[in-house]
């Protein structure tokens, strides 16, 4: 079995700051990427910010300059430190890792997402 729980989520001012992590527990072999999604309203899940192994990362032109993905491999660990927050950013952010476990093929996981409302 595999776990990913995410955490940090919560209500902030339009400029705040969250700092949201992403646990991974189970049996593990080793973690491939880990990215953050959300969901916001209405609409589709979208790419936030993506993060390789090696610490290659990725974003959506939406949060560039503003979050930062970062992992601790050791303890399967990611986050996303988002700073400048606007409303638009409001939506239920979710954790997603491609997970290799012994004798298994790669499968990916997703979390069950934690809140994010930014409003004055």
């Amino acid at each position: 079995q595999v776990q990913l729980v995410e955490s940090g989520g919560g209500s902030v001012q339009p400029g705040g700051s969250l700092r949201l992590s992403c646990a991974a527990s189970g049996s593990i072999f080793s973690i491939n990427a880990m990215g953050w999604y959300r969901q916001a309203p209405g609409k589709e899940r979208e790419l936030v910010a993506t993060i390789t192994s090696g610490g290659s990362t990725n974003y959506a032109d939406s949060v560039k300059g503003r979050f930062t993905i970062s992992r601790d491999n050791a303890k399967n660990t990611a986050y996303l430190q988002m700073n400048s927050l606007k409303p638009d950013d409001t939506a239920v952010y979710y954790c997603n890792a491609v997970i290799i476990r012994a004798s298994l093929p790669r499968y990916e996981y997703w979390g069950k997402g934690t809140q994010v409302i930014v409003s004055s």
